[in-house]
């Protein structure tokens, strides 16, 4: 199991709702955290790639990246 951070422009809790919507829809995705005042987001996998996670993430319209 792997820990991914990405960094993610959200603005309102509609924005953190979207995002751990699609994350909730990924198979193989768990113990996701969303941190909307740090505008981070966590996630385990061990089935998918941070960039895998990431493309789903950009779906919901919002700018994102893999945090460093």
């Amino acid at each position: 199991m792997t820990n991914y951070t990405f960094n993610v422009e959200m603005t309102c809790g509609g924005c953190s709702k979207a995002v751990n919507a699609v994350l909730s829809k990924l198979e193989g995705v768990s113990n996701i955290n969303i941190d909307l005042e740090g505008k981070k987001v966590s996630c385990d996998s061990a089935t998918l790639s941070a960039e895998d996670i990431l493309k789903n993430i950009q779906k919901t319209g919002k700018k994102s990246s893999i945090a460093a």
